[in-house]
């Protein structure tokens, strides 16, 4: 057994007080982002959760990179046949999360998942790299599959049918926004005092506003 009882630290960096947020989530998100980002010490400041109820009933979380973020809500991109892109066809209901270390915060966002429009897909999918388009395709995801070699091989025959050629989007990729009900920031502080602000959705489309203890 190991013991990480011991494992401690104090949150000192920052706060999060109700005399300093905007009306909306979006807002105060875009703000943090942009500070996590300047202040550095994450790699990839869009790196976030995405947790989704499957199919055998069980919840599970994976990470995967946040694309786009505007007064709608969150996009990212994947396979439409993974075990995510099932999970939300089934349940649409999701948990997005960020946590940056390098400035003690996180953020959790609950929101309903849907598919974006094929011409939103179709312009991301141009805008990325040749092989970042050859392994959506060449990728059954979430499938068992023999080897790597299989994969590898796969990719090595489209790389060649491909060759000067245009390379489609395939229609089981694509993207989701993710519309927000529930957005809550967590600011670590001393003491285990953090601070906990959570934003509500409500049905006349305001956002109601209340700190939570920590």
């Amino acid at each position: 057994m190991e013991d990480l009882s011991n494992y401690r630290k104090s949150y000192e960096k920052s706060e999060l007080l109700e005399t300093n947020i905007p009306e909306d989530p979006i807002n105060l998100f875009n703000r943090w982002f942009h500070e996590v980002e300047d202040f550095g010490g994450v790699d990839e400041v869009n790196a976030m959760t995405v947790s989704t109820l499957g199919l055998d009933g069980f919840p599970k979380s994976r990470v995967v990179l946040l694309k786009q973020f505007t007064y709608e809500g969150f996009i990212f991109y994947t396979n439409y046949n993974s075990e995510k892109g099932r999970a939300m066809a089934n349940n649409p209901n999701v948990c997005l999360s960020f946590f940056w270390p390098s400035m003690e915060r996180q953020v959790i966002i609950k929101g309903v998942a849907e598919k974006i429009s094929e011409n939103l897909s179709d312009g991301y999918f141009e805008s990325r790299p040749t092989g970042s388009k050859l392994g959506a395709i060449v990728s059954n995801q979430s499938e068992v599959i023999a080897s790597r070699a299989v994969l590898e091989d796969s990719l090595a025959q489209l790389e060649s049918d491909f060759e000067g050629k245009e390379i489609p989007r395939p229609a089981f990729w694509g993207g989701y926004l993710v519309r927000p009900v529930a957005v809550e920031f967590w600011q670590g502080r001393p003491n285990r005092l953090h601070d906990r602000i959570r934003y509500q959705l409500q049905e006349d489309y305001y956002w109601k506003i209340d700190r939570l203890s920590p």
